[in-house]
């Protein structure tokens, strides 16, 4: 139970990160875009810091029709080929063969409580291997990222000091940690995934099932 738990969350955790704009909080700027350091506008307005993920992004702006000013997030790039950098393309792609693979994974091992062989392999062996491959590709994904800091997009949010593997002015969102903290848990699964192999072929769970029993809880 704690490993198909697990696999559910660390799914849906990747799955929520790579979704987010929050992988990088740009440098403050004042209402409509003005930097805090350009002197025009209206200083009273109290400076923001958009965020920047790798296809979206979040900003203020001023409607005056409402006389009221809005967080607006979404896509800025509308297709692939329009991600602000290669290595950010590349991360987008290692990043959702990984996802899927979790997702996968995570919608077998709901069905392992009832069935524990596929073809005469065990399914937690397997979806461990899955789970060990996944991981390596969102670290794969995780090391590309920070190299396409350099690009014109994260130069715009982060300042003209921003380079690859260099922030600038810009800080690390809680997305981009969230996909790290979520791809260490992904190894952890594919180890539980060997516990949970040991803990099903044990004898007594073996005596349960000649029993007739299908659900069997250890203690």
């Amino acid at each position: 139970m704690l490993w198909t738990l697990l696999s559910i969350v660390v799914a849906f955790a990747e799955l929520i990160a790579f979704m987010s704009t929050d992988w990088l909080i740009g440098k403050a700027k004042a209402v409509g875009g003005q930097d805090t350091d350009n002197k025009t506008g209206d200083e009273s307005e109290e400076p923001y810091r958009p965020t920047l993920g790798i296809y979206g992004r979040c900003f203020k702006m001023s409607r005056v029709q409402y006389a009221r000013r809005d967080m607006l997030c979404g896509p800025y790039a509308e297709t692939f080929g329009e991600i602000a950098s290669g290595f950010w393309q590349a991360t987008a792609i290692f990043l959702a063969v990984g996802i899927f693979i979790l997702c996968a994974v995570a919608f077998v091992s709901v069905f392992t409580m009832c069935v524990q062989s596929v073809m005469k392999k065990s399914i937690f062996n397997v979806c461990g291997l899955l789970q060990g491959i996944a991981g390596l590709f969102l670290i794969l994904g995780l090391i590309l990222y920070p190299a396409g800091w350099g690009c014109q997009k994260a130069v715009g949010f982060c300042g003209q000091y921003a380079s690859a593997y260099k922030l600038g002015e810009c800080s690390v969102g809680w997305a981009f940690y969230t996909a790290i903290g979520a791809t260490v848990l992904t190894f952890i699964c594919a180890v539980f995934s060997a516990q949970a192999e040991i803990a099903t072929s044990s004898d007594k769970v073996q005596e349960e099932i000649e029993e007739g029993k299908n659900l069997i809880c250890l203690l």
